[in-house]
């Protein structure tokens, strides 16, 4: 057998909390709907725009090739928050999703519905999530799901423990060097700690090539053609057995636009890697199940895929962003015990981890990156915007004016 690559492309879109004055505080309960229905920053223009430039196109290029080429495959995960936006503004994009799932050649991977950090702050709150994407994930697609990532590819020996009690196969994470050490993000390995549940790992140079690197004309590799790429994954070590290539779905389009020729790449690629030495692709799931365990992985601390420092410090890195989740998680007990659906699911969209990274003030190396992704002039805006919702969602929670 050649070498496998394993494509996961993980989508995902938070409800962005408008320009929210303490003034409106107590009186206007709706923190996600922008009054300027054509702001570049309004949610449905977002989505919209993401729709057009990346998952369109993406999913077209992708059952293109899922209908051309029988050994190709892919694993994504879709959150509940872009799921519930693709229901109300896009179900058109939402059916092009399921049209590459319905080939029977695509894996949903489980996560949290809320794209959010509740493992670190209510395990309670997190299984309930987990089970609420399972569930909207068999409703919309028609599938289980037996992979598992959490938020960011955030992982630690604690999370796979939890992932393999919950009857997981494999779960995902950065192959971050410092954690791998000597070895390979090129092999299947078992977690610390665990029975049966495997551990793949994202090869960060190969897959950053294409993420980051692919319009970048500085970049000493510029142009990446199919062939290039393909000759450096045939160059990697010649007894390893996957390649695990994890970016994000908005690359294709959104990240690196059309004009790069992002997809030309993506259309040919496939083609180009299949005609060598019998290599072929599979789904997280199922390489979990094929390739014997290289090694035990133990990660006693936290890491994820962001930012040069793979940790927490993008979402929890300064005094606003630790503040914020606090108060939160604070409210857990009560939002919960009101039993009211609607405050329950503000309070989870207040959750999504991308209202933290907006709060970010790492300026230097990654700080280019945060104030890309942000909707808001400053990350004292977003704080200031996030914290007065939460003020609002203590006044209905005294008031009961849910």
């Amino acid at each position: 057998m050649g070498k496998q690559i394993v494509l996961y492309l993980h989508a995902h879109q938070p409800y962005r909390i408008k320009p929210y004055s303490v003034f409106e505080a107590g009186i206007d309960h709706q923190y996600f709907n922008w009054d300027k229905p054509n702001d570049d920053q309004n949610n449905k223009f977002i989505i919209d725009k993401v729709s057009a430039k990346s998952y369109l196109p993406t999913n077209a290029v992708l059952l293109d090739l899922l209908n051309q080429h029988p050994g190709f495959k892919v694993s994504l995960s879709i959150t509940g928050t872009l799921i519930d936006q693709l229901e109300q503004w896009r179900p058109d994009v939402l059916q092009s999703f399921k049209d590459i799932v319905a080939t029977g050649r695509v894996e949903i991977v489980a996560e949290t519905y809320h794209h959010s950090l509740a493992f670190f702050y209510s395990r309670a709150e997190f299984v309930r999530q987990v089970a609420m994407h399972a569930d909207k994930i068999r409703e919309v697609f028609g599938v289980g799901t037996t992979a598992f990532r959490n938020t960011e590819l955030a992982y630690n020996n604690d999370l796979a423990y939890w992932a393999d009690e919950a009857g997981f196969e494999a779960i995902i994470t950065e192959g971050w060097d410092p954690v791998l050490g000597w070895r390979s993000p090129n092999y299947v390995y078992q977690p610390a700690h665990s029975s049966s549940i495997k551990l793949l790992m994202k090869n960060y140079k190969l897959s950053d090539d294409v993420a980051f690197r692919f319009s970048n004309k500085g970049w000493s590799e510029w142009p990446l053609t199919t062939e290039k790429y393909v000759h450096w994954m045939n160059e990697a070590e010649s007894d390893s057995d996957i390649i695990n290539l994890f970016m994000d779905y908005e690359t294709f389009g959104e990240h690196q636009w059309a004009d790069t020729g992002i997809f030309e790449f993506l259309r040919a690629w496939p083609a180009e890697w299949m005609r060598h030495h019998d290599n072929g692709f599979m789904t997280i799931t199922e390489a979990a199940r094929t390739f014997e365990v290289k090694d035990t992985i133990d990660v006693g601390h936290t890491i994820t895929w962001a930012d040069t420092e793979r940790d927490l410090t993008a979402w929890l890195g300064n005094a606003m962003q630790v503040d914020a989740v606090h108060a939160l998680y604070g409210l857990e007990e009560r939002v919960i015990g009101s039993g009211n659906e609607q405050l329950i699911a503000d309070w989870r969209k207040l959750q999504t981890s991308d209202h933290l990274y907006y709060m970010c003030t790492k300026w230097f190396n990654d700080g280019d990156v945060h104030a890309y992704f942000s909707p808001y002039s400053s990350p004292y805006d977003a704080f200031m915007y996030f914290m007065n919702a939460y003020r609002d969602m203590q006044t209905r929670l005294l008031e009961g004016d849910y």
